[in-house]
């Protein structure tokens, strides 16, 4: 049988029903699972007179097969099962279900798509002779890593536990932030050939219904074959294909996921990665830390600040050095300009070219810094951005304002590391720009770069909400950050219920209150 027959018989095959014969179910799946030595059959018969024949099959490598020998084998080898009792009537599918294996989880199960979906699940699934119904218990091991704190959102302060690969833990980890019966997980199942398990997750009675629906629909329309990260999702189900700025947040932090929720968000988990996707997404979320939230109010606005500044100075500063030093000598003071000049005596390349050069070789570096094991990571890029920097200089291809532009550009681009991959590309534009019409230029890219966040939305929400449309009552967790006893709502245009019943109850709250 040549291979197009061969994947026509398995379609057919597995659209069909379970057969009654137990020799039948072997070969069939024999044929689903050709080539593949990894699919085991354990076929075994009671010890009453009946002698039933049951058959067990299950992938190795998938389950763990302890469980399999002492939770379903040995119980039913020591089976009695008797039809002509009449005391008992019930068959032995429901006794097998109900009184014979030891698991938590039992699933009747009528298709052999069914039946290949959990074999690949890691489950077993038990086939006896004469029946049309099969029976499915979990018992995969599958191998993963356990809770630790995750490497890119770190704190000084607060919990260090991360999300992990495995979907269950992910789950476990929410729970145990918000326990509450109004947290609603709804499981979807993604990819035409990896069968990914995706979950979302938010609050009955915050969460906005429309958004709920919105997710829930654009996840169901994905047609594709693979789903191996949560960043699949986030190019299928995103507004703006082409928009160069996340619209789709991303955590490996539960508390993080957990307020975001709890404000009326929508978490989207993917099994296989670490990486929770949170929406609606704003602007002003990747300038907000968790940590924010774990020190004193004032504490949090300054870091805030600071970290808005850092946004701007990383997309703005090398474009305003060329714009100064090609258009804009004037408003320099003399003796700034006089060593600026002296410093510049020499070099071959003009502003624009010198500092494209060295943004290129600094994100050549970080690339290096990233890619290499973290041992040496970190001391190659920096060692390389020592020795290379100061041999341009020596050289004289690279003047040393560039350098320390570039340098200050660079520390700030790490500041907030959502927003790093949308600095370079702003970076890049507004150096083009402030080579043609110097500051003029760097002000019409602005201008238009702010109206196109303006049009933005994230699955219905405004972009740049709260700033546009300004909403009073959510500026108090934009810029700064009033303290958490005065933050009486949540954010307007997130819950369902439009700020009724969503203040939040604490003892601070009512200390203020008697005050």
């Amino acid at each position: 049988m040549n291979d197009t027959n061969g994947q026509i018989s398995s379609q057919n095959i597995e659209s069909g029903g379970i057969p009654s014969a137990v020799s039948e179910v072997r070969s069939r799946l024999s044929l689903i699972f050709s080539e593949n030595d990894d699919l085991t059959f354990r076929e075994i018969r009671t010890v009453d007179s009946n002698r039933i024949n049951i058959l067990i099959v299950f992938i190795s490598g998938l389950v763990n097969q302890n469980l399999i020998n002492t939770d379903i084998i040995k119980p039913i080898q020591s089976m009695i099962y008797d039809p002509n009792d009449n005391s008992l009537n019930v068959s032995i599918l429901s006794q097998l279900k109900e009184s014979i294996i030891s698991s938590n989880n039992i699933v009747e199960i009528q298709t052999e798509k069914d039946c290949i979906k959990m074999l690949l699940s890691g489950s077993a699934v038990i086939f006896i002779d004469g029946e049309t119904t099969a029976l499915s218990t979990s018992v995969s091991e599958f191998q993963g890593r356990n809770v630790e704190e995750p490497s890119v959102d770190s704190v000084l302060r607060g919990p260090r536990e991360g999300f992990t690969e495995s979907l269950s833990t992910n789950k476990a980890l929410l729970r145990k932030k918000i326990k509450d019966s109004s947290l609603k997980f709804e499981n979807i199942v993604i990819g035409n050939r990896t069968n990914t398990d995706i979950c979302i997750s938010y609050m009955k009675g915050i969460a906005h219904e429309d958004i709920i629906e919105t997710v829930r629909n654009r996840l169901k329309n994905i047609q594709t074959d693979a789903i191996l990260e949560s960043g699949y999702l986030e190019e299928f189900i995103g507004d703006s294909s082409f928009s160069f700025l996340p619209l789709i947040g991303n955590t490996e932090k539960p508390d993080i996921v957990a307020a975001k929720i709890l404000e009326g968000r929508v978490a989207i988990f993917c099994d296989g990665t670490p990486f929770v996707l949170t929406v609606p997404f704003l602007f002003i979320e990747g300038l907000q830390s968790s940590e924010d939230y774990y020190s004193k109010f004032y504490q949090g606005s300054i870091s805030r600040l600071l970290r808005f500044l850092a946004l701007f100075i990383s997309a703005v500063l090398p474009a305003s050095y060329v714009a100064l030093t090609t258009f804009h000598q004037d408003i320099i003071p003399s003796q700034l300009l006089l060593t600026m000049a002296a410093s510049r005596e020499g070099i071959p390349f003009p502003p624009f070219l010198e500092s494209l050069l060295i943004i290129i070789t600094f994100e050549l570096l970080r690339e290096a810094g990233v890619r290499m094991p973290k041992r040496i990571g970190q001391a190659i890029s920096i060692v390389g951005a020592l020795v290379i920097g100061e041999s341009a200089v020596k050289a004289g291809i690279m003047s040393n304002p560039m350098v320390i532009v570039i340098a200050l550009t660079a520390i700030c681009s790490f500041i907030n590391p959502l927003y790093t991959n949308v600095t370079l590309i702003l970076r890049v534009i507004l150096l083009i720009g402030a080579n043609i019409l110097g500051f003029m230029g760097i002000m019409l890219i602005i201008f238009a770069l702010y109206i196109h966040m303006c049009s933005l939305k994230s699955f219905g929400i405004p972009y740049m909400t709260p700033f546009s449309p300004v909403s009073g009552m959510d500026l108090k967790d934009s810029l700064i950050r009033i303290p958490i006893w005065a933050m009486l709502t949540r954010p307007k245009l997130l819950t369902w219920e439009k700020n009724k019943n969503t203040k939040f109850k604490t003892k601070a709250n009512i200390n203020k209150k008697e005050e």
